[in-house]
């Protein structure tokens, strides 16, 4: 995905008070269980799944695609960001800070082999 825009920075909790506006504008709130969040997030990752289903290996930076598979790519990585976001959110759990703990905890797990 290239281009000559500025990247902006945005945080998970950026991200997360986007999304609670962005259903609470529409109403969708009173839906966003987590287990309707939870099975939004596996459809998600179900479309993502179908862009590499019949690719075989793809190598990083995927430098054999066309820029509107990159583009599509990009779109469905950021629904199951997003819903990701949400269900952290609807279950209490923020996800920042389970994150970091979570790479110390493998760090100790699997230590550095010198």
């Amino acid at each position: 995905m290239s281009g000559d825009s500025v990247k902006e920075s945005v945080s998970l909790e950026v991200l997360r008070q986007k999304m609670k506006d962005f259903a609470q504008e529409r109403g969708w709130e009173p839906h966003h269980t987590p287990r309707n969040l939870l099975l939004a997030l596996v459809g998600e990752m179900g479309e993502l799944s179908e862009i590499f289903q019949w690719k075989g290996e793809v190598e990083r930076g995927l430098p054999n695609w066309k820029e509107e598979e990159k583009v599509h790519l990009g779109e469905e990585l950021s629904d199951v960001l997003l819903y990701l976001i949400q269900l952290s959110d609807s279950c209490g759990i923020d996800l920042s800070q389970v994150a970091l703990r979570k790479l110390h905890l493998n760090a100790l797990k699997y230590p550095v082999n010198k």
